[in-house]
């Protein structure tokens, strides 16, 4: 009977610990499903109004280059989805091929080679022939996905957190303290008699003494998803900045058609005059010029919502983890008031004397309830307490529009980390032409597998040296000892 109500007791409490980390698991994951939405929903407005209205807009300079504004779209998503993408180079890798494929076309009568595009490409800077479009849609695109990413990953590094620790086994010592708190009094005749509540307090607080530690780390992963959250729908105003992408493109062709003789006659200067095309056109189509019309449509007011929403759940979830024992005593044991002297103490009815134990392993050492050797931390949950350290210095960055890279990151938003589905026209031989300003900072999760981090091969080859080395001097060691 003993063994059975351990085998109960043991389930039964597992089962309240996982269906709390569902709820905590669920708050995060429809925060995280909302914003997703707010935000692919964004981006994909911007890119229907692109292809709704350039064609009529720029004829040629827009139905030949097609490819170009599909591209830059295809690498702002897998940006977001922490592909291992540097957004900076993306960017310029569009203007680059923007800027080649509409200097051609704006300039049919010669004959322009590849050599010639680079050495006008190489002036590009100097002549700013999109004007500061590229330049501020740069700084300001970049801090927005790259706070927008971290945002949403957050959610979902915390939501994983959740699951995992939840699913953690309870010790012996705690099966046979959690089967004394609810199911000995049924063997002195006492099923009516609720358990007292800090006697309760004691042994959830021992059992759970681990996941209590999570606290600090919980708290700053939370704060940080609001700080990011200030600045989406403040400084950072993505509804300004992703909703009105096709708006910057087309104000700087707009650039490039209005100041074309002028910037053209510069790039002569500075490569000399091509030779004359034999296939000169002289298709007004491809010298369209037409003021740009294009409207955004706000959804400034959606994104206030969405934060409004997130910063009070992520302040609610915030002391999760040191309150979860009061939650399970007083709405799953259902344990008497505090001021009840006719409870179960443990013994019998009557009050329980034992100060309450404070929160973590190391305040356990004492615990009156539940063995706990506090030498010995749950790795489990010391892994997830370094998940969410990472996470959190990676919001951190964010808020202040530092990029980082996103190796190793949860099934629900992982890309490919290689940048192998980079198209051959998008990777090809001017890819150099744009160089980055700045590399992102990178930070490597440590994997669950057990398989090591990311790169860690590249570390491998002193490692085996040493071991070699020291197998070496151990044999010839016991040589001379013989």
């Amino acid at each position: 009977m003993e063994e059975n109500f351990a085998n109960k007791s043991r389930s039964e409490f597992e089962a309240m610990m996982k269906e709390a980390g569902r709820s905590v698991q669920a708050t995060l994951t429809a925060q995280h499903r909302s914003f997703d939405s707010y935000f692919q929903d964004l981006l994909n407005k911007s890119e229907k109004a692109l292809y709704d209205a350039f064609p009529s807009m720029y004829g040629e300079l827009y139905t030949q280059n097609v490819k170009v504004f599909k591209d830059l779209y295809s690498e702002l998503r897998r940006y977001y989805r922490s592909s291992n993408i540097n957004l900076e180079e993306a960017l310029n890798e569009f203007w680059t091929r923007l800027l080649e494929r509409l200097f051609k076309l704006l300039n049919p009568q010669y004959h322009i080679t590849d050599e010639y595009l680079d050495c006008m490409v190489k002036h590009a800077e100097q002549h700013k022939p999109f004007g500061e479009v590229p330049r501020d849609l740069k700084v300001k695109a970049t801090r927005a996905f790259i706070a927008a990413r971290s945002y949403a990953q957050g959610f979902l590094v915390g939501s994983d957190v959740a699951r995992k620790v939840s699913q953690v086994s309870l010790s012996h010592e705690c099966t046979r303290a959690i089967m004394k708190l609810m199911y000995c009094p049924h063997c002195r005749g006492m099923s009516s008699v609720k358990p007292c509540n800090n006697y309760c307090l004691n042994v959830v607080k021992g059992c759970l003494a681990n996941q209590a530690d999570l606290n600090t780390e919980w708290k700053y992963l939370m704060d940080s998803l609001i700080g990011v959250a200030d600045r989406i729908d403040g400084p950072y105003n993505l509804d300004t900045v992703i909703g009105t992408i096709h708006m910057r493109i087309a104000e700087a062709i707009s650039n490039l058609q209005e100041n074309k003789d002028s910037i053209t006659s510069k790039v002569f200067q500075g490569c000399g005059n091509p030779k004359i095309s034999t296939k000169g056109s002289s298709s007004e189509d491809k010298k369209r010029r037409g003021k740009v019309t294009l409207e955004a449509k706000s959804s400034a007011q959606a994104l206030e919502m969405l934060v409004l929403d997130a910063k009070g759940n992520l302040t609610a979830l915030k002391t999760y983890w040191i309150t979860l024992p009061s939650t399970l005593c007083s709405k799953k044991v259902m344990a008497s008031s505090a001021s009840d002297d006719k409870c179960w103490n443990g013994m019998t009815k009557g009050s329980y004397l034992p100060e309450v134990m404070g929160d973590g392993l190391a305040n356990q050492i004492n615990n009156p309830e539940v063995e706990v050797d506090i030498t010995k931390p749950d790795m489990t949950i010391r892994q997830q307490i370094m998940q969410l350290k990472i996470m959190t210095n990676r919001l951190g960055n964010a808020n202040i529009g530092n990029d980082v890279d996103f190796q190793d990151t949860s099934d629900d938003m992982s890309g490919s980390g290689s940048g192998d589905s980079c198209p051959d026209d998008v990777c090809g031989k001017r890819l150099s032409k744009s160089p980055s300003t700045r590399q992102p900072e990178t930070h490597a999760i440590p994997k669950q597998s057990g398989h090591g981090i990311n790169g860690a091969s590249s570390r491998s080859l002193p490692s085996a040296s040493l071991l070699l080395l020291l197998s070496v001097a151990v044999i010839t060691a016991q040589h001379l000892w013989r």
